[in-house]
């Protein structure tokens, strides 16, 4: 189970103004469970997105950004069980056709759709079964379904990942709702992991924009489960403009920051309960790295100790084996790095201080640390000002057991 995650109650995800949801079996996952998922937006709707770098990016990736470009999205079309990745042109002619499917059921056009997939890399998408579940799809769809949708597109998941917030917005109350997947194949680079947040505060395209890389980059292009960026990442911003009655075009408005940071808090749940719910995973933990020279190189420290399998496996075992985290942090690749000035922390106890061993450190001090489920790696690398955070979790025997057995 996910790391001192509470799931949220169904009734606590608030409708959007202008979104309505879906959510059915369609077949494509063995067990029975929902595994097909529409989002239909208003047609007032406007929506930004960020996608994954894996040059063998998923075929319905391919055709998201076409049809995003080419036509006012109004369905996000979402299957979970298949990844159609790996499955060149007929993957392409098989993500369209699905797109024609939804087309056909609500009288839109197919380049107003959306397409996503998660599940087995390398197998051919049943479109048949897709298409034979569409009806029940359409005629499923509500504006309370988030739950159902969140539900729904999990893989490996142990828990729906979901939240809302309300704010005020010049006497405007305004809604954000969004949900998101992922537990393994955990290192966006965009932005694997779905996400879908919605609202229906008005906002302009260049400010929506703006939004959906500045909320990435401060969540999910923060976490990482184990190194692998999937061919199916994608994070998904819409505003239907339902709630309010003046456009947001101004990103440095009073507005625009209130809108944003509740864009961002929501994104950053969505990350942390990826990273929580990391397959296998029994320890949440954080590394922040500071006084960098500037926020690359932060983030370079950041990673290695965050993949490093030696310093994960010593988390899962709850063994305060700090030398593996020193090794990271010295083999990282930071140009110019001065150790002798480097000092490394457990949560408030100090592990290496300006590159010796801690006078103060103490085994018992340093267990007592470990034995706790959230955890904070603290490096100060005594260079500058800038500091960047990411976010990890352990690397148990059930991480090895869920990925060895996954298509099993």
């Amino acid at each position: 189970m996910a790391v001192k995650f509470e799931e949220i109650e169904p009734a606590a995800l608030k409708p959007v103004k202008g979104i309505r949801l879906s959510a059915v079996s369609a077949g494509i996952k063995n067990n029975g469970k929902t595994d097909l998922v529409l989002i239909e937006m208003a047609p007032s709707c406007r929506l930004a997105a960020v996608y994954t770098q894996n040059a063998f990016c998923a075929a319905p990736v391919t055709i998201a950004k076409q049809h995003q470009s080419s036509a006012e999205p109004r369905y996000c079309l979402i299957n979970a069980g298949n990844a159609n990745a790996g499955t060149g042109q007929q993957g392409l002619t098989d993500a369209i056709n699905c797109c024609h499917s939804v087309a056909k059921q609500t009288g839109g056009q197919a380049e107003q759709v959306l397409p996503f997939s998660t599940g087995v890399i390398g197998q051919p998408l049943p479109v048949e079964k897709i298409d034979a579940a569409m009806p029940a799809l359409v005629a499923n769809l509500a504006v309370d379904h988030w739950y159902d949708a969140a539900n729904g597109i999990m893989t490996t998941d142990t828990v729906v990942k979901a939240l809302s917030k309300q704010i005020d917005l010049n006497g405007e109350q305004v809604t954000i709702t969004g949900m998101a997947k992922g537990s393994g194949m955990i290192r966006p680079d965009m932005a694997t992991m779905l996400a879908y947040i919605a609202t229906d505060a008005k906002v302009s395209q260049d400010v929506l924009d703006s939004m959906v890389n500045q909320s990435a980059n401060q969540s999910f292009n923060r976490i990482t489960v184990d190194g692998d960026t999937s061919t199916n990442d994608a994070f998904i911003l819409m505003a239907t403009g339902q709630a309010m009655a003046t456009e947001i075009n101004d990103e440095t408005s009073a507005e625009a920051r209130t809108l944003y940071q509740a864009i961002a808090e929501i994104s950053q749940y969505l990350a942390h309960a990826i990273v929580r719910d990391g397959e296998g995973a029994t320890k949440f933990i954080a590394i922040e790295v500071e006084q960098g020279e500037n926020q690359a190189e932060c983030r370079q420290v950041a990673y290695t100790i965050a993949h490093s399998p030696l310093v994960k496996t010593a988390f899962f075992a709850s063994d305060p084996n700090w030398g593996r985290i020193l090794a990271a942090v010295g083999r990282s690749g930071v140009a110019a790095f001065d150790l002798s000035k480097v000092s490394i922390y457990l949560d408030e106890v100090c592990l290496i201080q300006e590159g010796e061993p801690a006078p103060d450190y103490s085994e018992e001090k340093g267990q007592a640390v470990m034995n706790q489920d959230d955890i904070t790696i603290k490096v100060q690398l005594a260079r500058g000002d800038a500091k960047e955070t990411v976010w990890t979790c352990d690397f148990s025997y059930d991480y090895v057991k869920i990925n060895a057995e996954y298509r099993t």
